[in-house]
């Protein structure tokens, strides 16, 4: 019974025709982005307990060495790689703050042009499906007896407008609304740690002693500026 449901000509106009089209209607960029999100969506997710382990050892130095004497490490995450360096190079919370809204912007960026392309791709697979329909048709030969070859035709045009519902429904449209959810995750999860590096890091540097030479916070710094004429 499955034989009477495979049709590899009908896949291949359903899935080849949706695939050339989402790219001529989305273009070759965003096709090539959502075939990266797509490897992402299969691959390893962001791990928040990983990413607090390995900067715990960046905050750990800052309180033992110092902003002057620590060094930068990194562990393999673009954005809390780029973090760590701004921790030490410019002492400042809010430049934590603007790295990682440039990382999140251009992340979001990604996911949505992702999103849109498999969206496309599910709004062309019913077409093709019943373009599928009627190459089907125009093939039956003409005044063909009920046995011949109008019925398989017809099992063909049957069988391509199946795969077109079935592409749309249950393969495109729901990578691009997993692609969506596990971009809205991560951003959850990448806030969070940002949250606690922030209080760490700032917990670490009230509490480390200060040696002469050393500096705080710029925050600490204009704040004490801003003092200092309201004291006089």
């Amino acid at each position: 019974m499955l034989e009477n449901w495979f049709d590899p000509e009908a896949i291949a106009i359903v899935l080849c025709g949706t695939l050339a089209a989402t790219m001529l209607r989305c273009g070759l960029a965003d096709s090539r982005i959502a075939l990266v999100a797509l490897r992402r969506l299969f691959g390893k997710r962001f791990d928040p307990a990983k990413a607090k382990a390995e900067l715990a050892l960046q905050v750990r130095e800052i309180a033992d060495d110092g902003f002057l004497r620590a060094e930068p490490r990194q562990f393999g995450d673009p954005e809390f790689d780029s973090l760590s360096d701004l921790i030490i190079t410019q002492r400042s919370i809010q430049s934590l703050h603007g790295a990682h809204r440039t990382f999140a912007t251009a992340r979001l960026a990604h996911a949505q042009t992702a999103t849109r392309v498999f969206e496309s791709a599910a709004e062309l697979a019913p077409v093709f499906g019943l373009a599928g329909t009627l190459v089907a048709l125009a093939q039956a030969p003409a005044g063909a007896p009920q046995g011949g070859g109008l019925v398989g035709a017809i099992a063909m045009a049957v069988v391509t407008t199946l795969y077109g519902l079935i592409a749309a429904n249950f393969i495109f449209a729901p990578l691009g609304n997993a692609i969506a959810r596990k971009s809205r995750r991560e951003e959850s999860d990448r806030e969070e740690v940002l949250t606690w590096l922030e209080d760490s890091v700032r917990r670490a540097d009230v509490a480390r002693p200060r040696p002469a030479a050393d500096t705080p916070f710029i925050e600490e710094v204009q704040t004490d500026a801003e003092a200092e004429p309201a004291a006089a």
